[in-house]
């Protein structure tokens, strides 16, 4: 019993953003009266969270996975659960973690993942356990990058790839020696073997749990990006047998899908080609990231299919080449966009293909451009993003120059995340009221029942997740609509 009061109790904790992909709801409220659309719109939360989009944070399962003596971690996804200031023994967390000591600080540390887009959220619910008498640790994308702004409301604060320094933290941790700050001079060195648990998730919960990421870092410098910034632009890879050791261990626990994270999984190409092939014998399943490149790397597209891949997501962001280059799109010129999408897709791969509309080339002529694409490729989901100038990327900073900004730069917290659903810029060839317009009659042309149906019918792969995909984003894009409408609106005009 003395033993097992001096284990240290470390919770880690995933935030759910304010609406889009984490439960579609509206920014500004809502008010329906009528009953009916308000058991719709909390049944389609709960359903897209559990079908598409609900995968468990990597981040926090790699954080898990470190083993430390005298160290017990848990996860609190709040997307499922509010967070339980008063833990008791519940099917809230998974049962190998609900022996906990009932007394006023159930946990010796609570560990929060700050995303920009969310960092007043992290920071509300910091500084409410910090008042309980709670140590609070935070790291993430916004602490590397605005560490400042996050210290008071921090214990402590892990600054870049925590890899190797969480290992640290709970080894002070677990002597009482922990410091304010941890830092590492370079990057963790993805060779290392370091494999990643599920034993802290609540498998149920998930679409899959079958997460993998293979290397970090992107060679690309777009604008509007903080990969680069965050990863580096060097290309560092884990070593080819412990991905596939791991896709062969999780795939006898979780029978699901893949999700391969990594933002381009075709950027080292014969990297990408070894590892897939060994692949083919476990008969996968997999979704990904590419870019349109794939479609020029025919052997390696090849493996790619006869490995099991479904659906990949593509970042088109723009067919206008004015914009392209304004943004530093540099990866694939546009005119060779239709082509490379139309050999993937007769390889036998269904494409995602994120388009950002409202680009510093863009004009009102540029939705009829995107609609002719999106036939002309047979594109399976197209999804048509509004520009986001997060805080830290070179974007901001010229939008920030330019008086462009719809939300106060000195205030980092005012930036959230949303699906398309409030303007945080001015665009550069056309007026705010216009462009709202054109993206609202874009969406509303792209995105109907019929289509969603179509699409899910003419999918080479994965129809049934191309024709949700489409039927969720018929709601989400009207959400969408609402929202910017209202925002508009309350602004005056």
């Amino acid at each position: 019993m003395a033993e097992k009061e001096m284990i240290k109790k470390v919770l880690l904790v995933f935030l759910p953003s304010e609406s889009g992909v984490d439960g579609a709801r509206s920014l500004y409220g809502e008010k329906e009266e009528n009953p009916f659309f308000s058991w719709f719109n909390r049944s389609l939360r709960a359903i897209i969270k559990q079908s598409q989009f609900a995968i468990p944070p990597l981040s926090l399962m790699i954080l898990s996975s470190v083993d430390v003596p005298g160290v017990e971690q848990s996860i609190c996804d709040m997307r499922f659960e509010e967070f339980p200031f008063e833990p008791s023994v519940s099917d809230r967390l998974p049962h190998t973690h609900l022996e906990l000591v009932h007394e006023k600080n159930a946990w010796d540390l609570v560990g929060i993942s700050v995303q920009t887009g969310m960092a007043k959220k992290a920071f509300e619910l910091a500084d409410q356990l910090r008042a309980r008498g709670i140590s609070v640790v935070l790291g993430g994308a916004h602490v590397t990058l605005f560490p400042e702004s996050c210290r008071p409301h921090a214990d402590v604060l892990v600054h870049g790839e925590a890899d190797d320094l969480w290992k640290e933290l709970l080894t002070d941790l677990a002597s009482g020696s922990i410091k304010p700050d941890y830092h590492s001079e370079s990057f963790p060195d993805l060779g290392q073997s370091r494999p990643v648990q599920k034993r802290a998730l609540i498998k149920s919960r998930y679409f899959t749990t079958n997460l993998i990421q293979t290397g970090r870092g992107c060679q690309y410098s777009c604008d509007f990006c903080n990969v680069h910034l965050l990863n580096g632009r060097a290309l560092r890879r884990r070593a080819i047998s412990d991905v596939v050791s791991e896709v062969a261990r999780f795939h006898e626990h979780d029978r699901r899908i893949f999700f391969f994270v990594d933002d381009s999984i075709n950027a080292d190409p014969l990297y990408a080609r070894e590892l897939f092939e060994k692949l083919v014998p476990l008969k996968i399943r997999w979704f990904g990231q590419a870019t349109t490149t794939l479609g020029q790397q025919r052997e390696l597209l090849q493996t790619f299919a006869d490995s099991g891949c479904q659906a990949l997501l593509v970042g088109i962001e723009s067919i206008e080449p004015a914009s392209r280059r304004a943004h530093k799109k540099n990866q694939n010129r546009a005119g060779e966009l239709v082509k490379a999408i139309t050999t993937i897709r007769e390889a036998g791969i269904s494409l995602y293909g994120s388009f950002i509309y409202g680009l510093d080339g863009d004009t009102l002529d540029t939705p009829a451009a995107i609609l002719d694409f999106v036939r002309a490729t047979k594109l399976d989901v197209p999804g048509i993003n509004i520009l986001r100038p997060t805080p830290g990327t070179q974007v901001f900073e010229r939008l920030r120059e330019e008086g462009r900004l719809l939300f106060d730069p000195l205030d980092i917290t005012s930036y959230r995340y949303s699906f398309g659903q409030e303007m945080l810029y001015r665009p550069k060839n056309m007026s705010l009221d216009a462009f709202v317009e054109s993206y609202s009659a874009l969406t509303q042309e792209l995105f109907t029942v019929k289509n969603a149906v179509v699409r899910g019918l003419s999918a080479p792969r994965a129809k049934s997740a191309v024709m949700l995909f489409n039927l969720f984003y018929t709601h989400l894009y009207a959400l969408s609509r609402h929202d910017l409408q209202h925002q508009w609106k309350k602004r005056g005009k």
